[in-house]
């Protein structure tokens, strides 16, 4: 994955390559990525924007939304491009009952599109598909080698819409488009056609036995998989989603957020032209507390898979658990960023910087708790506040835009409200803190210091664009300091010492640790989260793991057996 903040090797600061290894490097921080902490909840969402359901006879037509709206011709064409309906066995439907819901422009906070909003029997809908496709249907009787073909078609489809897809992902969410462009789309388009080369090499094994008999096993698909994916990083977390699951031969109900349907949508048609046969792959727009739901505790549902919040991932692990359905839950973090005494301090300071406030801070792997060693902190304060003004936020379709609106108003105003409670809590606002403007969810990027580990900002997730400072001064007490959290996602490391970047990456308990880089991801290594922060990995075989059941065959290498004795 391309990263965004200068890549580092031990000894050797500033490497400008963008490929390493076959590593797709984000520079520091700008992964195609994940957060990941989104919706889907079956309980009250913690991230959803305003929202209200309309019945479609009194709902605005899509086209006559599109006219009134002030958007240049180029967004409305690829707003047109989406059919805003359920996805359900091949066909775009509305919802049973007709509802719907707004998606909107972050930049303004108008309504973009009406988008069918799933209820509880669209869900049913769409898992009977789903089980029909799998039970009855060629998806998993097809060779591996069949299906890897038409997942690359996908890939080669979403790479021939690249530019329209991006536009998309960035009218729905707000990030820059020039990071939809570079980063989120060319990785989703990477999973994919990384797994659908893992799609013919998905095998069992023969395995010696003590008697004369021959045993094998097989890798075989689960049947009906609940993927319900966040809207920090739409495209790619279905990509991420998708990928294994279709690669292993499973069919797929896929709840998407309901602040940001269009990219997924548009996927899903593409899915089709490539040729996937109806019903292997439905995508329900709709609520976590309703559509989401209705999904985590469906009798139809072989497995789910979720993207969001660890007290929303607590529910859905609750609620499969009543079907005894296994669950891959990427879920909150904390990560915490130490920069060692030795450090480069202008590397150190803009990898720190992305690590935080890529993607508007809207990252379930955030470096959200930057900890600093007392001989260089007020230095890094100050270069870290100058970093901060420099940040260029505003549309995300200029090209110059480092940083976009909130995805939402609700998000907005969570993240302003942590910052009060910063400043209340006696850390110092050093930059920022403010909304940008009187329209739309923009928020300064801010920079606390003087922070301290019992303080609101340090401890929960802010998902925003506000940077805590920490200080540090022995090893053994930053290493105590920064695993004193319920999260354990990811946590990062910038030095040029060896001894140093290596005892502190044994130390740090997270699934992914990174050195003088952050948010560099690689389709083939695994991903995930220790403690609250999720169960499972994403990527690689790893990935492959989740989405397959293993069937043991023992079979007699004499003659047969004798059923009287």
């Amino acid at each position: 994955m391309r990263s965004t903040c200068q890549h580092a090797q031990i000894k050797s600061v500033h490497n400008g390559s963008n490929l390493h290894n076959g590593t797709h490097l984000l520079r520091c921080g700008k992964p195609a990525f994940r957060n990941h902490s989104q919706n889907g909840e079956p309980a009250p969402r913690r991230h959803a924007g305003p929202r209200k359901t309309l019945v479609l006879a009194q709902a605005a037509t899509a086209e006559a939304v599109l006219q009134k709206a002030d958007l240049h011709e180029d967004l409305k064409k690829a707003l047109r491009s989406v059919k805003p309906k359920l996805l359900i066995d091949g066909e775009f439907v509305d919802a049973a009952g007709g509802e719907t819901f707004p998606t909107e422009d972050p930049r303004t906070g108008d309504v973009l599109l009406d988008v069918a909003e799933a209820q509880e029997r669209d869900v049913d809908r769409a898992v009977q598909a789903a089980r029909k496709a799998f039970d009855h249907g060629p998806w998993p009787r097809m060779s591996g080698r069949e299906r890897g073909l038409l997942i690359y078609k996908l890939a080669d489809l979403m790479e021939e819409h690249l530019l329209e897809l991006a536009t998309l992902e960035s009218l729905d969410n707000g990030k820059p488009l020039s990071v939809a462009k570079s980063s989120d789309l060319p990785e989703a388009i990477e999973h994919l056609r990384y797994f659908a080369g893992w799609a013919d090499k998905i095998h069992g094994l023969t395995i010696p036995t003590a008697g004369k008999m021959q045993a094998h096993t097989y890798r075989e698909p689960l049947g009906v998989v609940g993927q319900i994916i966040p809207w920090n990083f739409p495209i790619l977390m279905q990509a991420w989603k998708l990928g294994p699951a279709l690669a292993a031969g499973n069919t797929i109900v896929m709840k998407v957020a309901e602040q940001t349907p269009l990219s997924a949508l548009r996927v899903g048609e593409l899915a089709l032209e490539a040729g996937i046969p109806p019903g292997v792959l439905n995508i329900i727009p709709g609520s976590g507390s309703v559509a989401g739901a209705a999904l985590a505790k469906h009798k139809g549902v072989d497995k789910i898979a979720f993207t969001g919040s660890t007290e929303v991932g607590k529910i859905i692990m609750k609620q499969a658990a009543e079907n005894v359905v296994p669950v891959t839950l990427e879920l909150g973090g904390k990560s915490p960023f130490v920069v060692c005494p030795d450090a480069d301090l202008d590397a150190a300071v803009e990898c720190a910087h992305q690590a935080l406030f890529f993607n508007m801070g809207q990252c379930c792997t955030a470096g959200s708790r930057t900890f600093v060693h007392e001989s260089i902190y007020d230095e890094f304060v100050k270069r870290a506040v100058k970093r901060a003004a420099e940040k260029a936020v505003g549309d995300p379709f200029d090209e110059s835009t480092e940083q976009g609106p909130q995805v939402s108003k609700e998000q907005f105003e969570k993240i302003l409200s942590y910052i009060d409670k910063g400043q209340q809590e006696g850390a110092k606002l050093e930059y920022g803190g403010k909304r940008i403007g009187d329209k739309g969810y923009y928020v300064e990027p801010t920079v606390f210091s003087n922070v301290t580990d019992e303080m609101s900002i340090a401890k929960d997730e802010i998902f925003g664009p506000v940077q805590s400072i920490l200080k540090w001064s022995t090893i053994g007490e930053v290493l105590e300091r920064a695993n004193a959290t319920e999260y354990g996602l990811a946590a990062g490391v910038f030095t040029q010492n060896l001894n140093w970047a290596t005892t502190l990456s044994r130390g740090l308990k997270a699934g992914t640790i990174w050195v003088n880089t952050w948010n560099t991801f690689d389709a083939g290594v695994p991903f995930g989260g220790y403690k609250l922060s999720g169960i499972g990995r994403e990527h690689g075989e790893a990935a492959l793991s989740h989405y397959t059941q293993t069937k043991s065959v023992y079979q007699p290498l004499e003659e047969p057996l004798n059923w009287n004795m």
